[in-house]
């Protein structure tokens, strides 16, 4: 399942284009459940890519810096150790 949430976005549909009008101090909020597949991978020279996809064939892909790519690894084994999900 996804789910997508625009705040006050406003789009216009313009000769088969959308494009987003009005200030660009919004936000928006994606999130996907039920992940099916995962995949780690280099992206360009200095960033690590994780793509998620759903049984439905949505895709949720997160670009990453090293730092920040280590810090999910060293979540995920905390959880491993302590956490009650890896039991």
């Amino acid at each position: 399942m996804f789910t997508l949430d625009l705040a006050e976005f406003t789009f216009e549909l313009k000769d088969g284009a959308i494009k987003h009008v009005g200030p660009s101090n919004k936000s928006a909020t994606a999130k996907l459940y039920d992940v099916e597949g995962v995949e780690v991978r280099e992206f360009g020279d200095e960033r690590v890519k994780l793509a998620f996809e759903d049984e439905d064939g949505n895709e949720v892909e997160v670009a990453l810096f090293p730092e920040a790519a280590t810090e999910v690894a060293r979540g995920i084994e905390a959880l491993e150790e302590d956490g009650r999900v890896f039991e």
